[in-house]
């Protein structure tokens, strides 16, 4: 086993694969940027070095800064979470090249399958049913052909990494141009790699993915599914596990599809296996996500394993630790992701001080957090600033607890997404479990809306009650004044909705 291990990486991520590290024995190494020199995550690594200026290409994408680290630190491997170089084959080969073990899979593989196109290629040739499309990176005048072939709407994606980044609708002929270019600047921005593909976009589907494990020593599992069909512009917020759309068949045949595609491209360590699936229940190939995923709490909630001490034990030559007949799904998971995003401005994001944090607790909560009060939000990367996840004996229960630990989530200094997550959570059409890939954009334009100004009271009525713990108590006589403040007619009506 390894003796310290360097996470490239920063936020929550970052939080995660120190903790089970330290769980595990193993001395950690956080790089940090300089917008994040009082991070989280550098304050609980065992050790910490400077990278780089703010921008990611000049730190958390600078491949011979992070390997020179390393070396510099004595760790022997390197986690790359998720997003930034941790689908990048070229910095998976150069540390093997450097004698540093790469936490996912082999350079060989991520090229293989890593990038959307391959990872389509090997499903086509494999005989699982794949969305139409290209099977290789285009140039610009590749992919207006091959738009044209497809038909549209049609759905130009970056090939590598993912989150929602370098995606573009495009309704007609005349949107390519300006979707290419956009596509191309995003994917490079994040990803450090320009390339893109197209393929036919399907709407009124869902987004079921599956889990899987691979070792070195030839065994593959999948650990059931998640759906991840409430998407906002093609980036995840809500998660859950299993699916309330999948049954015990459909499970299986996704399973096994999913097993035979890290098969026949000789992938190891997690990943996890994207399908589209249809109304009939008919489900097609999407893409490999070749690393861990921003929702694997909800599998971990579900299968009881510890999917970041799975991975970094496959990478030190070990097998996995199950066998596929002893997976048995336990209750329900869900996960809301929590930005630091104006959902009533167009979720734009809300860099800032982290002025008063309390977190969620109770039965069945966990929350995955890069931040503390106190603690700067840059706006320099992705606004995500925690995971908030519940477990309940089912659906309904989950359902229960996560309301109730949103309404105990607090965060001021930054607008935050959790306004949307309580609103979401009441929606008759997500209780019953009857959503799809396009849902989140159709309801926003009435949800979010209604939900305005209650959510604006519950905000003012939070900010007064922290100003109120800062201030000498009130007198008595002054108390009966203060009954008709708004204050308190805005937690009266609040009580009264509630009702």
């Amino acid at each position: 086993m390894f003796k310290k291990i360097l996470i490239a990486n920063r936020g929550e991520i970052a939080v995660r694969v120190i903790r089970a590290c330290r769980e595990m024995g193993i001395g950690t190494v956080a790089v940090y940027s300089e917008a994040d020199r009082a991070s989280l995550h550098v304050r609980l690594a065992d050790e910490a070095f400077l990278i780089g200026p703010p921008p990611s290409a000049q730190s958390y994408l600078n491949m011979d800064r992070i390997i020179e680290t390393a070396k510099t630190a004595l760790a022997e491997a390197i986690h790359p979470g998720y997003g930034f170089l941790s689908e990048n084959p070229e910095f998976a080969q150069r540390c093997e090249q450097g004698g540093l073990t790469f936490v996912g899979p082999n350079s060989r593989a991520i090229r293989a399958m890593g990038g959307k196109t391959g990872g389509r290629s090997i499903a086509a040739q494999a005989k699982v049913p794949v969305v139409p499309g290209s099977t290789r990176d285009l140039t610009d005048e590749e992919v207006v052909q091959a738009a044209k072939e497809i038909g549209f709407p049609a759905l130009i994606k970056a090939s590598a990494g993912g989150g929602g980044k370098g995606m573009r609708i495009v309704s007609t002929e005349a949107d390519l141009a300006g979707a290419i270019r956009a596509a191309r600047s995003e994917a490079a921005s994040s990803f450090g790699n320009p390339a893109i593909y197209v393929e036919r976009y399907l709407g009124g589907a869902r987004h079921i993915e599956v889990q899987i494990l691979a070792d070195t020593k030839g065994n593959v599992i999948y650990l059931g599914e998640r759906d991840c069909s409430i998407q906002r512009r093609h980036q995840k917020v809500i998660e859950e596990s299993p699916s309330p759309f999948v049954d015990p068949d459909l499970r299986r045949r996704m399973g096994e599809a999913a097993v035979t595609l890290a098969k026949a491209g000789g992938y190891t360590n997690a990943g996890t296996m994207e399908f589209l699936v249809d109304s009939s229940k008919n489900f097609y190939f999407l893409e490999l996500n070749a690393r861990l995923q921003v929702e694997h709490p909800v599998t971990e909630m579900v299968t009881g394993l510890d999917l970041v001490k799975e991975q970094i034990r496959i990478a030190a030559g070990e097998p996995i630790s199950v066998r596929q007949d002893e997976i048995r799904l336990s209750g329900h998971a869900i996960e809301c992701r929590i930005y630091a995003e104006d959902p009533f401005s167009n979720f734009m994001p809300s860099p800032g001080k982290i002025q008063v944090l309390r977190d969620p607790g109770g039965p069945g909560i966990r929350v995955e957090s890069g931040i503390y009060e106190g603690c700067e939000v840059p706006i320099f990367y992705d606004p995500l600033i925690a995971k908030l996840i519940a477990w309940g004996r089912d659906r309904a229960e989950a359902i229960r607890r996560m309301r109730r630990a949103l309404e105990e989530y607090t965060i001021l200094g930054v607008k935050t997404s959790i306004p949307f997550h309580r609103r979401m959570l009441d929606d008759p059409q997500f209780l019953s479990g009857q959503v799809h890939t396009q849902f989140v954009e159709g309801w926003l334009a009435t949800g979010m809306a209604e939900a305005g100004d209650t959510n604006a009271e519950i905000a003012l009525i939070a900010g007064a009650l922290y100003l109120h713990t800062k201030k000498p108590s009130v007198p008595a006589s002054q108390r009966q004044a203060a009954a008709g403040s708004p204050w308190t007619l805005a937690a009266r009506r609040e009580a009264m909705r509630r009702r």
